[in-house]
């Protein structure tokens, strides 16, 4: 008896040679709908899935595949006796090979304003159905969802007449994580319609991007893996022009440049360096920016990465090429930039939309045994700037206040506690990580120097006590902007209002663990 094949693709990426080889060995193929249609085009015999089920596609296709004749012959175990039995007496044949890959969900939902009954129609039953029952059996079951395995089943059929059991088992696995993750992607649409924020199940889907050397360490392993709906404002969706490929860390470190520089709607410049801004610049142009980015600290931006929220031009490719860099990331790139940047053959060059669309991000953060999740913090200037509250003698002039919201943009960002200072446009001086506030004051003051004088400075929480405001102000900080909300404000006001600074209360604070 020869053997079978059930074939019913949607991607029919090198369909036709996959199953001419099928035929080559001996193999009688049965297929459906689109892809019996395709199969036939190409001269190749296939039997239509009517003659082995004896039944009609009903419901619009929706009902073609869930019968006996196909899941008996999947699910046969060929080595037991009685299963032979069982379906020889039915008249139903056993199906060897399996090859499926499913509706176009993802594709579907994907697209801008989709429809709700488009999605729930691209919901894929049957194929689910076949996959999982041959790679239940897949001792007896060949089975083949994607079309990047076509070759190394042909190459064994060539090479042993068969499949041997190691590459079955194979492709089995990728059977189950290929079903495994189309549900999870309809789980999360389903979950997003109905508005469950926090379902009792979670089932996080993700597509493997690249193979990393090794991770923060070289001993450690390590991948990159995206989200199959990526939004192009994204590392993850961000095209490489340029340089080597990209490590773990630079991953991470990208990542937060854009997340930085994506606050800003005028000009802006960010150099980050371990997960922190090192430097921070806005300006009329990019090119100013980068110049008080630059001049914020010109050792710690040394091996760091640069995040640019215009276009790169000769004249500014020419600046950031006189300095080791590990990325730097922009919208675009001019030619003559490019011809400039790509003259360091290990420099790499990522161009990156810088939409500020607003997306419903969660951010996952795993603990052993578990997990963490909640909403990205994504609130900004905007979302305070009706609520600030002046809270001392003196109101801040037109230009702190312009210095203050920038501050605070920045703070936000750094490693809690956090202190950034902000001076004529450019971050001065940053403290973070640090297991006091006044601590981290102290690093960043002591990291501006002189730039300290007619500074603001913007902490992302509130100071327990006094002694903060009391070392900004002998360091000649002017105005300070932070949440307020400590038993002692007052103390913190009353040193404000000693020293002339202006203060101002915001309501909400960043906390950066």
């Amino acid at each position: 008896m020869a053997k079978r094949a059930l074939v019913s693709v949607s991607d029919k990426t090198g369909l036709i040679d996959f199953v001419q080889k099928l035929v080559n060995a001996g193999i009688e193929i049965i297929s459906t709908g689109g892809t019996k249609k395709a199969i036939e085009n190409a001269g190749i015999r296939v039997m239509s899935i009517s003659e082995i089920t004896d039944f009609p596609e009903i419901l619009d296709g929706r009902v073609k595949t869930l019968h006996p004749a196909v899941h008996g012959g999947l699910l046969a175990v060929r080595g037991k006796e009685e299963h032979m039995n069982a379906i020889k007496e039915l008249g139903i044949q056993p199906i060897d090979f399996v090859v499926v890959n499913l509706y176009p969900f993802k594709e579907t939902i994907s697209k801008p304003d989709v429809a709700y009954d488009d999605a729930v129609e691209n919901i894929d039953i049957g194929g689910p159905s076949m996959l999982r029952s041959a790679a239940k059996n897949h001792r007896s079951v060949t089975v083949v969802c994607d079309p990047a395995d076509y070759d190394l089943v042909a190459e064994s059929l060539d090479e042993n007449a068969d499949v041997p059991f190691e590459l079955k088992q194979k492709l089995a696995a990728k059977v189950f994580r290929h079903t495994a993750a189309y549900d999870a992607l309809i789980a999360d649409y389903f979950t997003k319609q109905v508005g469950e924020e926090f379902p009792e199940k979670l089932t996080l889907t993700y597509e493997k991007k690249q193979s990393l050397r090794y991770g923060e360490n070289p001993h450690q392993k390590a991948a990159f893996y995206s989200d199959p709906i990526k939004d192009a404002a994204t590392i993850a969706a961000a095209k490489q022009l340029h340089g080597k490929e990209l490590s773990y860390n630079n991953i991470r470190d990208a990542d937060a440049a854009l997340g930085i520089v994506k606050e800003f709607k005028q000009p802006a410049a960010v150099a980050v360096k371990h997960m922190n801004p090192c430097g921070i610049g806005i300006g009329q142009s990019v090119n100013e920016a980068y110049a008080k980015a630059y001049e914020t600290d010109p050792v710690s931006i040394f091996g760091g990465i640069i995040a640019l929220n215009r276009k790169v031009d000769a004249d500014l490719a020419t600046e950031l090429h006189k300095i080791f860099l590990e990325i730097i990331i922009a919208p675009s790139y001019t030619e003559e930039a490019l011809a400039i940047l790509e003259k360091k053959k290990n420099l790499r060059l990522l161009q990156v939309s810088m939409s500020h669309e607003s997306q419903d991000y969660a951010q996952y953060t795993s603990v052993r045994g578990g997990m963490l999740i909640q909403d990205l913090d994504t609130k900004g200037y905007d979302d305070i700037e009706e609520n600030l509250k002046v809270v001392t003698d003196r109101k801040p002039t037109e230009a702190e206040m312009e210095s203050l919201k920038f501050a605070w943009t920045i703070v936000k960002h750094v490693k809690s506690n956090a202190i950034a200072l902000v001076n004529d446009g450019l971050m001065v001086g940053m403290g973070g990580g640090q297991t006091n506030r006044v601590g981290a004051a102290k690093i960043a003051l002591e990291e501006a120097g002189e730039k300290t004088k007619g500074a603001v400075l913007s902490s992302d929480a509130y100071f327990p006590m006094g002694d903060t405001v009391e070392a900004a102000a002998k360091a000649g900080i002017t105005a300070i902007i932070q949440p307020g909300g400590s038993i002692r404000d007052q103390e913190s006001i009353d040193m404000a209002n000693k020293y002339n600074i202006a203060m101002v209360f915001t309501g909400m604070r960043h906390f950066k663990h």
